[in-house]
């Protein structure tokens, strides 16, 4: 009998909404692009979409920037992070987390990952209090989010400031709170892979008032600061304008027009990504040599991307499994190569920060998988994707 085949594809987005389409266009016919390019009494679509983010995330302030790298940099800057500084972070990340910390001449320190794709909180602990960090730069990898009290029961013991990476948690909470609300500051990003799609693009929120006039002064605001409906009065910024650099990296009227619209969808594209997430995670469950990774009941996630494990299979038998599903259409990332492939490179292929041993790191990237979920798959694309890789898993074995 013939192999069923998919025929989609990973990496194809879902269209802009017309909303943001018509918003776009406006903007293009008017002209007025950079973000401070304003007629009188216009709000401006970036000030619009800071205003709107602030709420949607419950936070006091919020910055829109370039990127969501350029947002972590920016965070880690207005704290006072220096070149020599260690900087905690996940052994398990994606290159632009240890690359913030590492453009600012910063030292990574790097903890261990659970089997959970967690940060190992008596490892946080154990470097909390080793390693002379003032920070935590916590990734949310792959929109897994550990136990938000106690980590920040950890670095508030330790006098850590913590700044979340919620690259893949935009929409999610831990225990009610959003994503991005439990550190000093939350940096998203709105890059085509994430949750709101403007090619490139980041989003900072806070609600430390000092912080946030520092950050809007790195971003490039001149002395336009007075533009901004989600940042702090005027008499915080001028307390910092005259000693905070500008390190330009402003997200522009056309970018945040395009974002707008999907912000107010996010939560009904929420629900669609986790519909298509349960599919795969019960078509895979149950499968021998396949284990899925387990929710903790206080995690409210976004399942753009589902990730499971082969424990103890063998380099040879993932590839067999990779080799396998991608004859028949599914596209499958491993985090244990040897080498970097595409965006899964490892902590020891980030040779500008020293090197350091993470045995229980290595261990999960072993036999770790990972698979997007774009929206323009169906729930039946679902199931042959799942089929496929429990098929070609059990063929492996």
């Amino acid at each position: 009998m013939d192999k069923l085949i998919f025929t989609g594809s990973f990496t194809q987005q879902e269209p802009i909404p017309e909303a943001g389409i018509e918003a776009a266009l406006k903007v293009l016919r008017h002209g007025r692009l950079h973000r401070y390019n304003l007629k009188p009494e216009e709000a401006g679509e970036t000030a619009l979409l800071e205003e709107e983010f602030a709420a949607f995330t419950g936070a006091r302030y919020a910055l829109a920037v370039a990127s969501g790298g350029y947002a972590m940099g920016c965070a880690l800057r207005t704290l006072g992070v220096g070149p020599g500084d260690k900087v905690l972070s996940n052994g398990f990340t994606l290159a632009p987390v240890p690359g913030a910390i590492a453009s600012l001449g910063a030292v990574p320190v790097f903890v261990e990952t659970t089997e959970s794709l967690t940060i190992d909180l008596p490892d946080l602990a154990e470097k909390a209090a080793s390693s002379g960090a003032r920070v935590l730069l916590l990734s949310h990898m792959r929109g897994h989010i550990c136990d938000m009290g106690a980590l920040m029961e950890i670095c508030d013991r330790a006098d850590i400031a913590v700044v979340e990476d919620c690259a893949h948690t935009m929409g999610a909470e831990w225990d009610g709170v959003p994503s991005g609300r439990h550190g000093v500051f939350g940096c998203y990003s709105a890059q085509t892979y994430k949750h709101i799609n403007s090619g490139e693009g980041g989003l900072l929120v806070s609600d430390d008032a000092e912080l946030m006039a520092r950050a809007i002064m790195q971003s490039g605001s001149y002395m336009l600061y007075g533009r901004h409906r989600a940042a702090p009065p005027a008499e915080v910024f001028e307390r910092v304008k005259y000693v905070t650099p500008n390190i330009s990296g402003r997200m522009d009227n056309l970018r945040a027009a395009i974002l707008r619209p999907q912000l107010a969808d996010l939560p009904a594209q929420v629900a669609r990504w986790n519909a298509l997430y349960q599919t795969v995670e019960e078509g895979l469950r149950n499968t021998p040599g396949l284990r899925v990774i387990e929710r903790d009941p206080r995690e409210r996630f976004v399942g753009s991307s589902i990730q499971f494990l082969l424990p103890g299979a063998t380099p040879e038998t993932i590839g067999q499994v990779l080799a396998g599903c991608l004859a028949r259409g599914v596209e499958l990332k491993w985090f244990g190569a040897a080498e970097p492939v595409a965006f899964t490179s490892r902590y020891d292929s980030w040779r500008y920060a020293p090197a350091q041993r993470l045995p229980r790191t290595d261990a999960v990237l072993a036999g770790l998988m990972d698979m997007r979920l774009p929206l323009t798959f169906s729930q039946e694309d679902c199931s042959l994707i799942a089929s496929i890789i429990r098929d070609e898993v059990r063929a492996a074995a």
